[in-house]
């Protein structure tokens, strides 16, 4: 399964973006897929999550400003980041997870937010 993450950009403080993360290969099921971020010299850390049933879950700091969705029939996953702030750059990575336990990841895509 390889994932492949697209929509970063730079914006201004305020500003939306919306990611994408398309899943392709030999998918049987995908469950779980989510978006993480990491900043320069920060850990990676867990921004969102959604079960194939659409269950969400989001990190505090993003909750009210970033949605997740996914469209199971494209193997897809979305992340519609709005009223952006300097703090929220970082690469953002999606990640994917199958049936049997499988992890796959993105490349990454890069979310630099201007103030």
């Amino acid at each position: 399964v390889q994932l492949q993450a697209s929509g970063g950009g730079l914006v201004q403080a305020g500003g939306s973006l919306r990611l994408s993360c398309a899943a392709s290969g030999t998918i049987i099921r995908l469950n779980d897929m989510s978006w993480y971020r990491q900043a320069p010299g920060k850990q990676r850390e867990l921004v969102a999550i959604i079960s194939r049933g659409g269950d969400t879950n989001y990190a505090d700091s993003v909750k009210g400003r970033f949605t997740i969705s996914r469209d199971n029939a494209k193997n897809t996953v979305y992340l519609q980041l709005n009223s952006l702030k300097a703090e929220d750059t970082a690469v953002y990575y999606c990640k994917a997870e199958d049936l049997f336990g499988g992890r796959y990841w993105g490349q990454g895509t890069q979310v630099t937010v201007s103030s």
